[in-house]
């Protein structure tokens, strides 16, 4: 066994590497050693030499702590301006999220509010969202651009995800989101609008490199299937991959229409039909369910995970967090409202947020599983069990995080 940089000695490992009577992959008593920023060995504490463990520059007595891979925050909308706390309150009294947004609230709101601030306030408030999920343990973390719906908003929006990397310790995919919804200034002319996203935006940011992947709303408030297609085909002509916004208020065959373009994720779910779970799986698209936009409008249709459990797509949770539908800054409260009113169980959240959600971001090579070659990403708990992550409401367990094989600050 080669010398090691670091070590974590004597904890309890859930490597999310499922066995067929052990769906967390357990290594009591285990050790991770780290070379490199990656993860190069996974095991038994008792089989590492004690040579390996004087030579450590860095070496953590876990006292048998849990260790899990880092939490991967596969869908976000962190970077925006103002807040949406009055359509909170409309919404209490019976408001609909489609009511308020036609009666120009709901995005277009945030928009406004977006467009008006410099970068650096835009970054501002993003960092203290972050830090916010890295306190309770995420790793990398995906953001979306489309509260700027046009290109200069829209590339600034972007360019401050990837500022955040550089900010703090965290990991960042960025995604555009230019068709999320219709700005004011095209309201009346739809086709201008897309020829805008299809024809310049999407161009220049995969020119540029700000995007990762291009997602789009597809929606009876936002855009038709029709309109999703041509976004898509744009991508697609300038290499980038997509996600989609799918079948969160109505059935509109987003699942299935996503999945014909080889999409990395269908996300939401809400109103999926069989045939389109069929289709993602038939396409290998993950699943990613937003329990905190279900809460928080006060749905009652939810996915249909039976089916998507029966036909083996990959199911990945994340927070959603926008000032809108989701102001959820916790990915251990999705995960617990992802087992109370999705049903999962609490293994399939915890891999809904490491494993899956590394799926649905293309990183399921790099990232997701303690398992030797990964990068490093590591989450060090105070718990008797993982299952305890999806369990306690409003607890802090986390005793250490780790990324890239560096011990990060909480």
């Amino acid at each position: 066994m080669p010398d090691f940089e670091a070590l974590w000695l004597h904890a309890e490992l859930a490597t999310m590497v499922p066995a067929p009577d052990d769906p967390w992959g357990v290594v009591h008593d285990g050790a991770v050693a780290v070379n490199g920023g990656r993860i190069a060995w996974v095991g038994a504490s008792a089989e590492v030499p004690p040579d390996a463990v004087k030579s450590a520059t860095h070496v953590r007595d876990c006292g048998g702590a849990w260790i899990t891979p880092g939490l991967v925050d596969c869908h976000t909308h962190l970077v925006f301006a103002g807040d949406r706390w009055r359509e909170f309150a409309l919404r209490l009294k019976g408001a609909t999220y489609e009511e308020i947004a036609r009666a120009g609230g709901g995005i277009r709101s945030t928009v406004a509010a977006t467009r008006r601030a410099t970068e650096e306030e835009l970054l501002a408030g993003a960092e203290a969202r972050v830090r916010a999920l890295a306190a309770r343990g995420v790793t990398t973390v995906e953001v979306k651009s489309g509260y700027g719906l046009e290109t200069t908003t829209e590339i600034a929006m972007l360019r401050v995800a990837r500022r955040l990397a550089e900010a703090l310790p965290v990991s960042v995919r960025t995604t555009f989101l230019g068709a999320h919804t219709l700005p004011p200034e095209y309201e009346d002319d739809r086709a201008g609008y897309l020829r805008l996203v299809c024809e310049e935006m999407i161009p220049r940011v995969a020119h540029e490199g700000w995007a990762d992947a291009v997602d789009a709303f597809g929606e009876r408030i936002a855009f038709t299937p029709d309109e999703v297609r041509r976004v898509f085909e744009a991508a697609r002509a300038h290499g980038l991959p997509v996600r989609l916004h799918a079948d969160q208020l109505s059935d509109q065959g987003g699942a299935a229409l996503a999945a014909s373009f080889g999409a990395l994720s269908a996300d939401h779910l809400e109103y999926t039909s069989l045939a389109g779970v069929r289709a993602m799986a038939g396409a290998g698209t993950a699943a990613v369910l937003l329990p905190g936009a279900f809460y928080v409008l006060g749905e009652e249709h939810a996915p249909p995970v039976e089916a998507l459990r029966s036909e083996g797509v990959p199911i990945a949770v994340a927070t959603d967090l926008n000032p809108g539908s989701s102001p959820l800054l916790s990915p251990l409260l999705a995960m617990n409202l992802a087992c109370v009113l999705f049903g999962l169980t609490p293994d399939e959240a915890v891999a809904g947020m490491t494993r899956h959600a590394a799926r649905a971001l293309g990183l399921d090579a790099e990232i997701g599983t303690l398992e030797a070659g990964k990068r490093a990403d590591l989450a060090v708990w105070e718990v008797m069990h993982p299952a305890e992550l999806c369990y306690w409401i409003g607890g802090d367990p986390l005793l250490e995080r780790v990324v890239a094989g560096e011990p990060a600050p909480l």
